[in-house]
């Protein structure tokens, strides 16, 4: 099950402080972008237990999404420990957002 965007976000030094592999995504509730990506991401997750996965609604006064540059959505931020090291906007298949979380290193030992 995939949960919805949580509409309310945290500070950016919380994220920041994250260990391990962490997969963002931004988008909204009401985005039929963003629906239409859930199972590409799901699919995409299932292989990787072990990557965080964080939803967060954007839009106006959402100041996590605009201190990572968010224009589109749904957006994928990848990140390992906190620094991001991929994004992907609007994916349209699995392949490259199970290519970016293969990439990420494993959670910390």
């Amino acid at each position: 099950m995939n949960p919805p965007y949580a509409d309310t976000d945290p500070p950016r030094e919380s994220i920041d402080a994250l260990t391990g592999p962490t997969l963002l995504e931004f988008g909204s509730n009401t985005c039929g972008i963003c629906a239409a990506a859930q199972p590409r991401v799901e699919l995409a997750l299932a292989a990787h237990p072990g990557v965080r996965h964080l939803k967060f609604e954007d839009g106006r006064a959402k100041r996590l999404g605009r201190s990572f540059g968010v224009k589109l959505w749904p957006t994928l931020v990848f990140l390992d420990n906190g620094k991001e090291v991929a994004r992907l906007v609007r994916p349209q298949q699995a392949e490259p957002v199970a290519q970016a979380l293969a990439a990420l290193p494993g959670p910390p030992q």
